[in-house]
């Protein structure tokens, strides 16, 4: 008869023991820097709007896939510099990385641009990690980060321009050399070289700091006022494992319309109905002071300060 999770804790106890220790750091970290931690609602009206996004129903409301949007309303309202250990509930399968309920890192740092999250995020990971961490097989520097372009990233390892290419899956195919697949399109081929042959290089020796996204890949961040082909995003891989994801918030509210509406039809085509426009959040969108967000997986983090090779391992109960 296999064990039951709660049998396996013993195990666990000094992973979980750290993850204590992980969350008050993470804690003292944000406190010491003036920020205040908030506590926003679960069960939400709209858990979000990307395309591929996989909620869980919770009667008439939603399992919040991400606190981001209740967030922005607080920011909207005034309250200034705010963070949150959240739970959030993503309905995909288990894997080593991920679990269907899990704990999200989120933070908001008004009047921060691109650069100052990303050294804020990196000071963060030195206050919760040792310099090097191993995990998964891969050992990873925390002394000086990898700052890469995606447009970089796929020149170097896939061999394709992909802004250049940005909505002709048939030219960006060719240059990468890949066979563009039945009823792929440019999002599903930008995917899947990202999968195939972008991330396995990423945050290996160091930590990577993956910038500058396509624009249509980041709907809820402010468009390159240097390159509107680019979006202030940027995503954080360590021990080859996806960290982090930041933005420099969007705050004009009928772009985020716009955005909003093509993301739900598109979704709709694939998936069905669902959940309704948040006009709430949008009307928070117009008061939004500028700013800058972030969501961390804070199991991940768990995971590379104990070097567990599955997330279950850093679980209280699951798994």
């Amino acid at each position: 008869m296999a064990s039951q999770p709660w049998q396996t804790l013993p195990d666990r106890m000094p992973r979980l023991r750290r993850r204590a220790l992980a969350a008050q750091a993470v804690r003292a970290f944000f406190t010491a820097r003036g920020y205040m931690e908030a506590e926003t609602p679960y069960a939400v009206p709209a858990p979000g709007e990307e395309v591929h996004l996989r909620a869980r129903p919770a009667g008439d409301l939603w399992l919040n896939t991400s606190p981001e949007f209740a967030m922005k309303k607080l920011l909207a309202g005034g309250s200034g510099p705010i963070f949150q250990l959240a739970r959030v509930w993503r309905d995909e399968p288990w894997s080593d990385t991920h679990a269907p309920e899990f704990t999200m890192l989120e933070w908001y740092a008004p009047g921060a641009d691109m650069a100052a999250l990303m050294d804020e995020t990196f000071a963060l990971l030195r206050a919760i990690l040792p310099p090097e961490v191993t995990c998964r097989g891969m050992t990873t520097r925390l002394d000086e980060p990898e700052f890469l372009t995606v447009a970089e990233a796929f020149r170097r390892h896939a061999g394709a321009d992909v802004l250049g290419t940005a909505g002709d899956a048939p030219a960006l195919a060719a240059q990468a050399g890949a066979r563009l697949r039945e009823g792929e399109d440019w999002e599903d081929l930008f995917f899947r070289l990202m999968l195939e042959r972008v991330e396995p290089h990423l945050g290996r020796e160091r930590a990577t700091f993956l910038t500058h996204w396509p624009a249509a890949q980041a709907a809820l961040a402010r468009k390159c006022p240097d390159d509107p082909r680019v979006a202030e995003r940027f995503e954080l891989y360590v021990c080859g494992m996806e960290l982090a994801n930041a933005f420099v918030e969007l705050t004009d509210a009928t772009e985020q319309r716009a955005r909003f509406v093509a993301d739900r039809a598109r979704r709709h085509a694939l998936y069905g109905p669902d959940w309704g426009l948040d006009e709430e959040f949008l009307a928070a969108v117009a008061a939004l002071p500028a700013c800058s967000g972030i969501a961390l997986g804070f199991d991940r983090l768990v995971m590379l300060a104990t070097g567990a090779p599955r997330i279950a391992d850093v679980l209280w109960l699951q798994g």
